[in-house]
């Protein structure tokens, strides 16, 4: 964990320095009541854009977007969504299409750890894979159809984690199956179900997979590798999809912990 910076870019047509952006411009980022993702809220709605922040909790989240609404950001809308949920999905997407017709950005930025810094239980390794791999993956699906290819290239953001880096993993059959050049995202669910079942066998331990954040950091692995298969799937189009590792930042997860603030973290 390090300081901020971009670590994985896989799409693209290469993005413009001017701006490209407007008032009309729709961003989505999910998990922002606080930390990372409500300092990304804050930061789109400085830079005029239309910002749709998400939580799980409605009165946390609520309070989140009027807190930045009474900070003269009246373009900041809440809606709830928890990611690990498929019904909270279908219902935040309907939400999305009645209200703004299309996004042009999402951030998948919510995802949780059960482990202090020093830990490495993975007690709650289904949770963690269910909201950080699946969630992303459930949510970005769903919203495809919703993007808005007009003038400007659409973006899909994946915060991530250097723990979810290709050399964090020490098994070659592993590691050989995700840096496979055809990789599906049958065979990227094919790792995350072998976590699950060593985590259930009492054998993930031994059996090559990262070590710091285990269950987290196998989560980052797959939502790294997934967005590799989807930018290869919009190659040539108007999508741009990357991961961001914003480091080592002051969070809740990592108990204030951090070498950076949210809000510089933001500072994309």
């Amino acid at each position: 964990m390090a300081s901020k910076e971009v670590e994985f870019s896989f799409s693209s047509p290469p993005l413009s320095s001017t701006r490209w952006w407007c008032r009309d411009t729709v961003a989505v980022v999910t998990g922002a009541n606080k930390g990372i993702g409500f300092a990304l809220v804050k930061r789109f709605a400085e830079l005029g854009l239309t910002v749709v922040l998400t939580a799980r909790d409605v009165e946390r989240g609520n309070k989140a977007a009027e807190s930045l609404r009474e900070q003269g950001l009246p373009n900041v809308h809440f809606s709830p969504l928890d990611v690990s949920k498929p019904a909270s999905i279908q219902t935040f997407v309907s939400w999305l299409d009645t209200t703004f017709g299309g996004l042009d950005i999402l951030v998948n930025n919510a995802a949780v750890s059960f482990n202090e810094i020093d830990e490495n239980s993975v007690e709650y390794a289904e949770t963690v894979i269910k909201t950080n791999f699946y969630g992303a993956k459930l949510l970005t699906e769903s919203l495809l159809p919703l993007f808005r290819f007009s003038t400007s290239i659409s973006r899909i953001l994946n915060i991530s984690s250097r723990l979810g880096s290709m050399n964090k993993v020490r098994d070659l059959n592993i590691k050989a199956t995700l840096q496979n050049e055809r990789l599906s995202e049958e065979q990227i669910e094919e790792v995350v179900n072998l976590f699950l079942q060593s985590v259930k066998n009492g054998t993930w331990q031994s059996e090559g997979w990262p070590e710091i954040w285990t269950d987290y950091s196998v989560s980052k692995l797959a939502l790294n590798a997934y967005s590799r298969v989807l930018a290869k799937r919009f190659q040539g189009s108007r999508l741009s999809i990357n991961c961001f590792c914003p480091g080592f930042t002051q969070t809740s997860m990592t108990r204030g912990q951090g070498t950076h603030t949210p809000d510089e973290a933001a500072e994309l």
